[in-house]
């Protein structure tokens, strides 16, 4: 008699494959029944006054908050710009290189990293000098002009 060719393991494939099979069907059969409404009514959302979704339409007769538009502000900057931005600044040279020219002054009141290149010096400077400078907007940030240095 001869052996069969039908293994334990091929015999297991085969049970997984029509198991998958039959669920595969299931799951159509389930999707067929469960008909979804079309209903344009079911297809709108509302959002409240607070932000949230809702299925039910705002209240008419509830008076809406005025909101002034020219108070919104976008792309606020870190430090607030004061009248007196550019005029009178001290600080102190953290960094300067003078075979390329340019460095860095921490400012006493922001310390914040002022960009100073040699052009906008009125003395020769060098690190760790104090300072005094103005400052003007660049298209990379502030740089500083009219450096001076400080008499001891």
């Amino acid at each position: 008699m001869a052996k069969s060719r039908e293994t334990f393991n091929k015999k297991e494939k085969e049970k997984l494959r029509q198991k998958k099979k039959q669920e595969k069907v299931d799951k159509k059969e389930a999707r067929k029944s469960n008909e979804k409404s079309t209903d344009f009514e079911d297809m709108i959302a509302y959002v409240d006054e607070f932000g949230n979704i809702t299925s039910t339409p705002p209240d008419p007769t509830k008076k809406r908050k005025e909101i002034d538009v020219d108070s919104i502000e976008i792309g606020v900057s870190k430090t607030i710009e004061t009248e007196d931005d550019g005029a009178g600044r001290k600080g102190k040279v953290t960094f300067f290189n003078d075979s390329k020219g340019y460095g860095f002054i921490k400012d006493e009141q922001t310390q914040e990293s002022i960009f100073v290149h040699v052009n906008g010096c009125l003395d020769q400077i060098q690190e760790n000098d104090k300072v005094t400078f103005e400052t003007e907007k660049t298209a990379k940030g502030l740089s500083a002009i009219q450096v001076k240095l400080v008499e001891k």
